[in-house]
């Protein structure tokens, strides 16, 4: 672990961590507690945080509801047959605001267990990673189905007593399968009603003959029409918020 570290220090700034080394900085060494174990500095604290920045937008991907939430906004724009409309800026505005209110529960729980600890000096920076790995492994087991997670244990030939026992690297592609399995079993169901009006004004342009009249333009406003008089937003947002059962 203190080989990876000091790697990672490399990586990230080596000019300053040799002229640290140079100047002998006492901030950039391991520090000795009054129990005679050792820990690391703040600075190295803060650097490997920084680094472990980087992969903020694929764990928010991974273990939250995002993915779940920007694949249904997806195939209900193109259920709508509107290309860029709403733009791609606006989903994943909607999707990130929406995954911070569906995962405010699973956030104030690590604020209090992990985050404040930490901050207050009660916990090391290990013990408050590991104490805010809990919520998410509670959430993330809520939503996984029990097919995925034996899937992934087959493939990884490990094998668990209990949720408690599962390794992390086991249930994160489980959850992953399972919110992509849940997306397109929604999206499915956003399609249907669409897909309706598109085949009925097809019919009714054939019966006429005009045939050479493309059938998304007609339809396109009636879906808009149908869209805005059965409250469709609140209606998806609420099914998303409440799928989740947090």
């Amino acid at each position: 672990m203190h080989r990876f570290v000091w790697f990672t220090l490399l990586l990230v700034s080596p000019v300053s961590f040799v002229m640290a080394a140079d100047t002998g900085i006492p901030a950039l060494q391991l520090v000795t507690n009054e129990d005679g174990s050792q820990s690391y500095s703040v600075t190295l604290q803060i650097m490997a945080l920084m680094t472990a920045l980087t992969f903020l937008p694929a764990m928010l991907m991974m273990m939250t509801s995002f993915t779940r939430i920007i694949i249904v906004f997806s195939i209900l724009r193109q259920a709508l047959g509107l290309q860029q409309t709403p733009s791609n800026q606006i989903i994943l505005g909607l999707t990130l605001f929406l995954t911070i209110f569906i995962m405010s529960p699973v956030i104030e729980k690590v604020n209090q267990t992990a985050i404040q600890p930490y901050i207050n000096e009660e916990l090391k920076p290990l013990e408050a990673v590991e104490k805010a790995s809990l919520p998410f492994r509670e959430f993330m087991l809520g939503q996984t189905r029990e097919d995925d997670i034996a899937l992934f244990l087959r493939i990884s030939g490990q094998t668990a007593d209990s949720p408690e026992n599962l390794s992390f690297w086991v249930l994160m592609p489980a959850f992953v399968t399972s919110e992509l399995k849940t997306a397109f079993q929604i999206g499915f169901m956003l399609f249907l009603p669409f897909l309706v009006i598109d085949m009925v004004v097809a019919s009714v342009l054939m019966a006429m003959g005009m045939m050479m009249l493309s059938p998304i333009i007609i339809s396109l406003p009636f879906k808009i029409m149908f869209f805005v008089l059965i409250d469709g937003w609140a209606l998806i947002m609420g099914t998303l918020a409440a799928s989740f059962n947090v």
